[in-house]
């Protein structure tokens, strides 16, 4: 039974750690090392948001933890991201997909403009890539970033779902109570609860 439940918990305890480990990659921006970088198809950029107001000079891949001004940086990676249009959009998440929203769901949406907080036209930036927005609500929204290259139409999309005042508890909670379900079945099991309680008595 000892090994059992220890093997539970192992699984618990790595299923926590890719679980962490999808929650800090998903969308188009992923953590590499110490560095965040958008994956916009093939072309690439450090991404960084700042958060001037409440947080100084600290760095977040993609979710906030404060309701506030925040500021969006692409630093290009790839030079033709300096000479092609990119377009920003900030929308609140109404596609009920969470951490694993899409592209594909955020064309589903019928009314774009309705659920979108924040646009800035396409535009050419030579190096960096900036854009500002004071957040007047948190919860759960989605950036669209997109670029143009070339002249046949095409366009390269990257999604990256984020929240706006975050908490950082994550999937904690839920874990932590399960280890005490199941720590708690462990003792009932062993017969250590009948025990104990013989020895109160």
């Amino acid at each position: 039974m000892a090994r059992a439940t220890s093997f539970f918990l192992l699984v618990m305890l790595l299923s926590l750690c890719a679980l962490q480990q999808e929650a800090r990659a998903h969308g188009g921006v992923v953590n590499e090392g110490d560095l965040c970088i958008i994956k916009i198809n093939y072309l690439t950029a450090h991404f960084k948001v700042y958060q001037p107001r409440t947080r100084q000079h600290d760095e977040f891949c993609e979710d906030l933890p404060d309701v506030s001004e925040s500021i969006f940086v692409m630093e290009y990676l790839h030079d033709e991201l300096a000479v092609v249009p990119i377009d920003f959009r900030i929308i609140r998440d109404v596609t009920g997909k969470g951490r694993f929203a899409r592209w594909e769901d955020v064309a589903a949406i019928d009314d774009l403009d309705s659920v979108t907080v924040f646009y800035q036209e396409p535009v050419i930036e030579p190096d960096v890539f900036t854009v500002i927005h004071d957040f007047d609500a948190g919860g759960e929204y989605i950036g669209v970033v997109t670029a143009s290259p070339g002249r046949d139409g095409r366009r390269y999309i990257a999604v990256f779902p984020f929240e706006v005042g975050y908490t950082g508890l994550g999937y904690w909670p839920f874990f932590i109570g399960l280890l005490v379900i199941v720590q708690l079945q462990y003792f009932v099991m062993s017969g250590r609860l009948a025990r104990w309680r013989a020895q109160r008595r």
